[in-house]
Parts: C-alpha cells; sequence; structure tokens
C-alpha cells in the first residue's frame, strides 16, 4: 500500500510538471519588454521564495529544538538547510540568466542580489559547522545559534527593492506588491502552477533528508 502511494506520488509529480512546462513555455503570454527571458521568472521567483522559506524553516526548528532540546526538530532544520542551499544556488542562478540579457550583465552588486549571496553563505556556514563539529549535541547549539541569526537575512532580501535604490524589477508578487505592477491573468495563473510544482518538490527533497538524517543521528546514537 506504501508502494502505491509513492508510486502514484511521482505520477502525479510527473504530470504536474508536463503541465507547468506547458502553461510555462506555450499557454502563458510572451512579454512584450523583455520578449523569452521573462520565462525564466517563473523558476527564479518561486526558488527565491522557497530559499527565503528555507532559512525561516532552519530557524524556527532550531528555536524549538533550543526549547524543547528534541532532535527531531534539529533533524528538520538540517534537512531545511540543505535544501535551503540547492535553492539558494537556483536563485542566483536563474537570476544571473535573467540578468544578462535585460541588464546586459551576468552579475551586478545590486542589494537584491547582494544579501541573496550572503543567504547562500549562511546556509554554507551552517553546513560547514555541522559537519565539521563532530559531537551531534554541540553540533545541533551551534547550529542553532548560526541559524537565528542568519533568519534575519531573508526579510532583507524580500524587501531589498524597498529599503535601497536597486536596479531589480519592482516586487509584484507579495503582500507588499503594486497594483500597477501586478502579473496580467495568464502569467499569474501560470505563476501559480509553477509556485505550486516548486513548493510541491521543495516539501519531497525536505521529507527525504530528514528521513536521512534521521537514520544517521540514531546510528550515531547506538555508536557513541
Amino acid at each position: 500500500m506504501k508502494t502505491n502511494k509513492s508510486q502514484l506520488n511521482n505520477i502525479l509529480h510527473f504530470i504536474g510538471w508536463i503541465v507547468t512546462i506547458y502553461l510555462i513555455f506555450l499557454w502563458s503570454p510572451i512579454d512584450t519588454s523583455v520578449g523569452l527571458t521573462q520565462k525564466i521568472f517563473y523558476f527564479h521567483v518561486p526558488v527565491g521564495w522557497l530559499g527565503m522559506l528555507s532559512i525561516f524553516g532552519v530557524g524556527i526548528s532550531s528555536s524549538m529544538f533550543l526549547i524543547t532540546k528534541n532532535f527531531k526538530w534539529d533533524d528538520l532544520a538540517f534537512s531545511f538547510a540543505q535544501v535551503g542551499v540547492i535553492f539558494a544556488s537556483l536563485i542566483i542562478i536563474t537570476g544571473a540568466l535573467w540578468a544578462k540579457p535585460v541588464w546586459g550583465v551576468w552579475w551586478t552588486w545590486d542589494p537584491k542580489l547582494t544579501t541573496t549571496v550572503v543567504l547562500w553563505f549562511i546556509f554554507s556556514a551552517y553546513l560547514l559547522l555541522r559537519n565539521l563539529i563532530t559531537d551531534k549535541r554541540r553540533s545541533a547549539l551551534i547550529g542553532s545559534i548560526v541559524a537565528l541569526l542568519g533568519s534575519i537575512d531573508a526579510p532583507l532580501i524580500y524587501f531589498a527593492s524597498i529599503l535601497w535604490r536597486t536596479a531589480h524589477p519592482e516586487l509584484n508578487i507579495g503582500p507588499l506588491a503594486e497594483d500597477d505592477s501586478s502579473l496580467p491573468g495568464t502569467m499569474l495563473i501560470t505563476f501559480f502552477i509553477s509556485l505550486i510544482m516548486h513548493t510541491y518538490l521543495f516539501v519531497i527533497l525536505i521529507r527525504m533528508r530528514q528521513k536521512v538524517i534521521k537514520q544517521e543521528r540514531l546510528i550515531y546514537e547506538q555508536s557513541v
């Protein structure tokens, strides 16, 4: 029964991505100002949201670990960080692919880009410390402190285009998006379908890593 459920989940996930790719490249209109480059938006913004969500996930899970001392929360924090660094890398890559044809450069020290790179370094520092410190309890404690400090970066990324002068596009998604910068209906539908599918993938990866990390911790506890 569990195998059948897993297979059905994989089939639905695959079909979902086929539909998403169709909507992005064939159904949604081509932007009149930047052309096909705009299609990157449907990948860049979802991985951006999930990258920021990851550091919040690490921070909240780490807080719960510090309060409860229950290692299931540390397992979850570690999982968020491992998946988060992948999504943070994708933010930078897709951002560069968008920037080259629009700005004429692969990279510029724009506030939003800079705070995103800081996010990548926070994830990397967290994971490096977790792997260098062999004592699991000490590793979890120090990692939690780094995570709580690092979670400050997520709102800075979102508010960067408001707080500082930036070449980055205005907010057109989220609670502070301007009405005149919101997406047309077809693009908005495509975006939300893409966001759902990216989130679906994100949750699957988190659950996979959490199971592996839990097994590694249990093996470690049996060996000491």
